[in-house]
C-alpha cells in the first residue's frame, strides 16, 4: 500500500483569492493527518500564489508526518527550504503562466542545475524527489543526479482516464516504475489523481508515495477534510470506499 501526501495548496489559493487569513493551510495539514494523511505537501512558488513563507515555517513546527516540499530551482526558494529542512524536497518546473504545474522537470536539459539544487539540499539533510515525466531519457538523467526518489507525473493517464481510457498511459507508468526501481530509486506518482482513477496506479508495483491535492481538496468542501483523507486511504489500500469510486461507470460518490 503506497502512502499518501496530501497536498494543501489549494487551501492557501482561497485563503489568497481574498489575501486574508481563512482557510488556514495549517488547520488543514491537522484535519488532513486526523484523516490518516502520510505526508503533507506544499509547493512553495517563487510568485507565492498561494502557500507562504509564514506556511512552511508553521509546517515545519506542526506537522507529526513526513512534509514533503514542492519547489523550482530557484536559488531563492533553495535557500529558504535549506532552512527550513522538510523531510522531503521534490523538484518541479515552473512557469508563472501556468495554473498548475503541467509537465515534469527538464532533467535532460539541465542536469548540472538540478544536481547542484539536490546537492545543496541534501547537504541540508533533506531527501530529494524529483517530478519527471515517465520517459525513459528523463529518468535515466533523473537517476545520474543522485536523487533518492523520482515522483512520476500521472497528468496524461488522469486526462485519458477522464475520456475512460487511459491504457495505454497506465503500461508507460508501469514501465517508467520498473525503470526507476531497476535504479534503486523509490518511486512515487501524482497529478491529477482522483477517487475514480487512483486505484491502477496505486496497484501498480514498486509504488511506495502518491501525492494527491485538487481531489481531496474538492472533496473536502462536500464532507470535510478528514473525511476526504480517510475515503483516499481507503481507496489506494484496497478498500472501497464508497459505492462506485474507482469504476469506469458511474458513481455514487459526489464528483471529485
Amino acid at each position: 500500500m503506497p502512502s499518501l501526501g496530501v497536498n494543501i495548496d489549494h487551501v492557501a489559493t482561497v485563503r489568497q483569492a481574498r489575501m486574508t487569513t481563512e482557510p488556514d493551510p495549517i488547520w488543514a495539514a491537522t484535519l488532513a493527518e486526523l484523516g490518516g494523511a502520510d505526508g503533507i505537501t506544499l509547493h512553495l512558488r517563487e510568485d507565492r500564489r498561494h502557500i507562504q513563507d509564514r506556511d512552511l515555517h508553521l509546517l515545519g513546527q506542526t506537522v507529526a508526518v513526513k512534509l514533503n516540499l514542492e519547489l523550482a530551482c530557484n536559488q531563492e526558494v533553495l535557500d529558504i527550504a535549506c532552512q527550513a529542512r522538510p523531510y522531503q524536497a521534490t523538484l518541479v518546473p515552473e512557469h508563472r503562466a501556468e495554473v498548475t504545474t503541467e509537465g515534469g522537470l527538464d532533467v535532460v536539459g539541465q542536469p548540472r542545475r538540478v544536481t547542484d539544487a539536490i546537492e545543496r539540499l541534501q547537504d541540508a539533510g533533506i531527501l530529494v524527489s524529483l517530478f519527471l515525466d515517465p520517459d525513459q531519457a528523463q529518468i535515466e538523467a533523473g537517476v545520474e543526479t543522485g536523487a533518492t526518489a523520482i515522483e512520476l507525473h500521472t497528468g496524461a493517464y488522469a486526462n485519458a482516464t477522464a475520456k475512460f481510457s487511459g491504457d495505454e498511459e497506465l503500461q508507460t507508468l508501469l514501465q517508467a516504475s520498473h525503470w526507476i526501481h531497476g535504479a534503486g530509486l523509490t518511486v512515487h506518482a501524482g497529478h491529477g489523481l482522483t477517487y475514480r482513477n487512483v486505484r491502477p496506479v496505486a496497484e501498480l508495483p514498486h509504488m511506495h508515495e502518491l501525492n494527491i491535492g485538487h481531489s481531496i481538496i474538492s472533496r473536502a468542501i462536500m464532507v470535510g477534510l478528514e473525511q476526504a483523507v480517510r475515503d483516499m486511504k481507503q481507496l489506494i489500500g484496497g478498500t472501497v470506499a464508497c459505492q462506485g469510486v474507482g469504476d469506469k461507470g458511474g458513481t455514487a460518490c459526489p464528483p471529485a
